[in-house]
């Protein structure tokens, strides 16, 4: 099972209508204190979410609102604390703030006319240096007018660029009309053009079958997110979905005319889906499919291998996207760590972090095991992978060391030929 959000399906319908906010646009707004950030999210949400005074400071936490911004689609704002907060508790509040440059897709940095200094500059380096695209916004020009200077000074540091007043509410159409114009520029094309939980491994027509187990793990009345969305991009795809337990599927692969193009399980049951699917049917678990999804199959491979040269007193990180009240079998603090102990032979030391926590000291650490990441953004997750990277940690995916443990990876990765290549080759 997975560490995630569960989300009520089919019965609760308004539910079923809300976009995760893993898959909204994620669009940062930073600026130095009282600069009006929290002005023009009220602005462009056309309501008050946000605090607003002239206390500089008064945004003490990040401050999220969802929101359709069509023709993007679903998106969420996040409202950052001032970047030059010397208020009390200002580390605190700074250090939620440059978080959000993990969640970002998209940064608005708002300053004022005529001013531009080291904080405006810093915001744009961090940025650059993790290639999120930056729209300019020069706040205030109520107040003031921005000279030429200024603006040709900003027009070189960005070609998305907004002038107006977040407090001028009878320019509110234009403002939120030329904010949707840079945004459309600077959406990443994943977002424009998503990629397809498993749409591109079925044809059109095609069918799939899900192996839910409903065990203990499993909330009443009710399927995960990741088996939700799984079902939801098959239809999206004009593909059938057949929808069974474990212990029912060999019977109803019996009463098939046909053979599926794809089995998806969920990866506590990957030992007897393998064991039940006929040769030349592609398979895979639902994690394997979240690990392309939101992070890098490729370097899942790639960290599993790392497994086969753990020994004892090694350090091994269980990374899960959410936190949940772990139940007394649970997989990502109970079972993959005793499987990989008995794989390995030897005492390995492993440490779990849950939610937004992800540790700084990565470098203490051989292996990181990281859940599908339903609740984590694709920018987060490749974040995240990074991190790890450069601190010359392997990562993988819980459904990818599963299936490795299992002794069944190379057939949990059929769907995914370059993957499977990769397994099967030297290279480490």
């Amino acid at each position: 099972m997975y560490s995630c959000r569960r989300i009520s399906f089919p019965w609760d319908t308004a539910k079923m209508k809300k976009t995760p906010k893993s898959l909204r646009l994620q669009i940062g707004i930073f600026g130095r204190a009282n600069v009006g950030k929290s002005s023009f999210l009220n602005l462009v949400a056309g309501q008050d979410v946000a605090i607003t005074s002239s206390v500089a400071g008064t945004t003490t936490d990040v401050v999220e609102k969802t929101m359709e911004l069509l023709p993007l689609g679903p998106v969420v704002f996040l409202d950052t604390a001032g970047i030059n907060d010397a208020s009390e508790l200002g580390s605190l509040r700074l250090k939620k703030t440059n978080k959000v440059f993990d969640r970002a897709d998209v940064i608005i940095l708002i300053c004022e006319p005529g001013i531009w200094t080291d904080y405006e500059e810093g915001i744009l380096k961090d940025a650059g240096s993790r290639r999120i695209p930056v729209i300019l916004m020069v706040n205030k020009i109520d107040l003031a007018q921005p000279g030429a200077d200024f603006l040709d000074l900003l027009k070189s540091k960005s070609d998305k660029l907004i002038l107006g007043s977040s407090l001028l509410y009878d320019e509110r159409e234009r403002l939120v009309g030329a904010l949707k114009e840079c945004l459309i520029k600077a959406a990443p094309e994943d977002f424009l053009n998503p990629l397809s939980l498993l749409g591109d491994l079925l044809p059109s027509g095609g069918l799939a079958v899900f192996i839910v187990p409903i065990d203990l793990q499993a909330p009443k009345g009710r399927l995960i997110l990741p088996q939700v969305q799984a079902i939801r991009d098959a239809l999206d795809n004009d593909s059938a979905v057949t929808v069974v337990k474990e212990r029912e599927y060999a019977h109803l692969l019996g009463r098939l005319k046909i053979q599926p193009d794809l089995v998806v399980c969920d990866s506590q049951v990957v030992l007897k889906m393998t064991a039940d699917t006929p040769v030349g049917v592609k398979c895979t678990t639902f994690s394997i499919l979240f690990s392309r999804f939101k992070g890098d199959l490729i370097e899942a491979v790639r960290g599993v291998k790392v497994i086969e040269r753990l020994k004892a007193q090694d350090k091994v990180l269980i990374s899960e996207a959410c936190s949940h009240h772990a139940i007394e079998d649970d997989i990502g603090r109970v079972k993959i760590p005793r499987w990989l102990r008995q794989y390995v032979g030897a005492d390995i030391k492993i440490d779990v972090c849950s939610g937004s926590d992800y540790p700084d000291n990565l470098k203490e650490y051989k292996l990181v095991i990281h859940c599908g990441a339903c609740m984590l953004t694709r920018r987060q997750m490749l974040c995240r992978i990074q991190k790890a990277k450069e601190a010359g940690v392997a990562v993988t995916n819980y459904g990818v060391c599963i299936a490795f443990l299992q002794g069944v990876l190379k057939r949990a990765l059929s769907p995914f030929p370059l993957a499977l290549e990769l397994l099967e080759s030297s290279a480490p």
